[in-house]
């Protein structure tokens, strides 16, 4: 029996095609994927994201135990609703999630983690706990639903949905969250576009995101949602990371605080492991093929693999990233193996895509 969020009846009246996404009947697209690509870069779109898992650390010292479970470094956080990135790492340096945590109070943190791995998530977050600060409550927020409003008239479409949140989200700068009622507001998302992620109570995500469609913004399914996340240069776990791969080789050496004097788990593995390969973005040249996932690619330096491929609908050309050998350079040329033949694609810098508008870089 797959799993459903409360908004699964909504998404069927509204004429979409559900698919098995990891266990969960989700909305695939609600006609065109193709349109509700650009809808989300030239207006404004909505994703159900109610399957993620919201989960609430609180007690005493719970900052210190963040400390020690995290990779980026919790002492960034000093504003009630600022967040931060980061990873969740196994002692041996394996990526067991990428997640946003939110500081609310000294005794309490949120966190968001992906679906396919919360049930797991939520269990180490327990294992540690209990090593670590047995006092501190974790909360699985089941009773929470998640809806993202993404586009260049996102913000201004969701104060019409949800009267009088323009108060308290309008000066909110990117990865900082505010309460409005039993809304929590934060200014994040993972299209490359403005907008906002709100998580409220479950029994009112319905009558929300009728509120937003009746606002002119459109449902977005997961195909649209995967090139607009791939454009924005952002990595999908179980594709560009997972417990095989550790983040200094994801891509992921940003979210990773390894300068402080702080230990955390999976620091000695980093440190003792310097990087061998590295995450690139990837534009293919020639015709005759798109770039997809598991294609080899061949480089002066050794082989390598797509990790994410795709057709962009924004730069009408085939996108991907790639764990290529460290000793690849930005602005190489590299080979890939589509079926038969070897394509030339040139090695960029991520993002693709930023805000509509093309921002790669070829040096």
């Amino acid at each position: 029996m797959l799993k459903t969020t409360p908004l699964n009846a909504v998404h069927r009246e509204m004429g979409a095609k559900m698919v098995d996404f990891g266990g969960w009947d989700m909305p695939l697209h609600y006609g065109s994927q193709l349109e509700e690509h650009h809808q989300v870069r030239r207006d404004a779109g909505m994703f159900d994201v109610s399957h993620m898992r919201v989960v609430d650390v609180e007690g005493a010292g719970v900052r210190d135990f963040l400390r020690a479970l995290l990779a980026n470094n919790v002492d960034k956080l000093t504003l009630p609703g600022k967040a931060l990135y980061s990873c969740l790492l196994k002692e041996d340096g394996g990526v067991l999630d990428d997640l946003i945590v939110y500081f609310l109070r000294e005794d309490w943190f949120r966190i968001v983690v992906n679906a396919s791995t919360a049930d797991k998530d939520v269990a180490w977050m327990l294992k540690q706990r209990d090593v670590l600060a047995p006092a501190l409550k974790i909360t699985p927020r089941t009773d929470l639903a998640m809806v993202a409003v993404q586009g260049p008239t996102a913000r201004e479409k969701l104060w019409q949905a949800l009267p009088g949140s323009q108060a308290v989200s309008e000066n909110l700068i990117a990865f900082q969250a505010a309460e409005f009622g039993p809304h929590f507001i934060a200014r994040t998302g993972y299209t490359g576009e403005d907008g906002f992620e709100v998580m409220l109570p479950a029994t009112d995500v319905a009558a929300f995101w009728k509120a937003l469609a009746a606002a002119g913004v459109k449902p977005i399914g997961l195909g649209a949602r995967d090139t607009l996340r791939l454009e924005a240069g952002m990595n999908l776990y179980g594709q560009d990371m997972d417990e095989g791969i550790n983040p200094l080789e994801a891509g992921l050496a940003w979210t990773v605080d390894l300068k402080s004097p702080r230990d955390f788990i999976g620091k000695a593995a980093l440190l003792a492991s310097p990087p061998q390969k590295q995450l690139t973005g990837l534009l293919l040249l020639d015709k005759g093929g798109v770039l997809r996932a598991h294609q080899k690619v061949i480089t002066a330096a050794g082989e390598g693999e797509i990790t994410s491929g795709t057709f962009s609908p924004t730069l009408g050309q085939s996108i991907a990233m790639a764990r290529l050998p460290a000793a690849v350079k930005t602005g190489d040329t590299v080979q890939v193996e589509i079926r038969d033949k070897k394509l030339n694609a040139k090695v960029v810098r991520y993002p693709f895509v930023r805000n509509g508008q093309a921002c790669y870089k070829e040096a």
